[in-house]
């Protein structure tokens, strides 16, 4: 037995959510990356969206999600919800769809609209942007806010962070948010949510500076701390 989530702005996109099952089936949509899970982006009734479908879990966590715990869609949806009512950026939550078999878990698929981000933060390593200290700080204070909320996103890498920079504000957007840890985030576990990300000689006097000044905690503390735990590019 199926259950599906639909926003209510969204609700004339329910029979796409429905079939969204058979539509991974028959290979349609455009895929954007294939792994463990899946993305795919579908144009449907003159609306870009995104889908993610995970993988279907082993017997004993079909069991475990089939009954007891929710499904990582249903977490990513409801995740995007509470960030938003935050004001932490991430693309809008459409639904979700779960796939049950009695009471095995199958698979899941979480609905948002595509984001109009076109830069993850990889691309500050790679790249020079005309507003690069001012990008770096916007991820500094948005993560800053994440962590000032009680919220700590347990997969913050280069790519789960998107940016654009040709408004006159920086926009920041967190995508994956089916993973989060809440409670206090003290400088030790706010300062390690950060070894997921590349620490240049650049960036990292910029992150630690902004995120140490927003949360009122000691600049070079933080920077050494995230230091050790960033990952080093050249």
């Amino acid at each position: 037995m199926n259950s599906i989530k639909v926003h209510e702005k969204y609700t004339h996109l329910t029979p796409f959510i429905k079939s969204l099952p058979n539509l991974f089936k028959k290979g349609k949509g455009k895929v954007i990356y294939k792994g463990r899970n899946e993305l795919r982006e579908f144009h449907v009734q003159g609306i870009d969206v995104v889908v993610k479908s995970f993988r279907k879990p082993n017997i004993a966590n079909q069991i475990i999600y089939g009954t007891f715990r929710s499904s990582k869609a249903q977490r990513s949806y409801e995740h995007a919800e509470l960030f938003l009512k935050a004001g932490i950026g991430t693309p809008e939550p459409i639904g979700y769809l779960t796939e049950r078999t009695g009471f095995l878990f199958q698979r899941s698929y979480y609905v948002c609209l595509k984001s109009e981000c076109p830069y993850t933060f990889y691309d500050l390593v790679k790249n020079d942007f005309p507003r690069y200290d001012e990008i770096v700080q916007a991820v500094a204070k948005v993560t800053a806010l994440i962590h000032d909320k009680g919220y700590l996103h347990k997969d913050y890498s280069a790519t789960n962070i998107l940016f654009r920079d040709d408004k006159e504000e920086i926009e920041i957007e967190i995508i994956d948010l089916n993973r989060m840890y809440f409670g206090k985030i003290g400088i030790e576990k706010g300062c390690k949510n950060f070894d997921r990300l590349p620490q240049t000689d650049r960036i990292l006097p910029i992150l630690s500076q902004t995120y140490a000044q927003i949360r009122n905690l000691d600049p070079t503390e933080c920077y050494n701390r995230m230091k050790e735990h960033m990952y080093k590019v050249e």
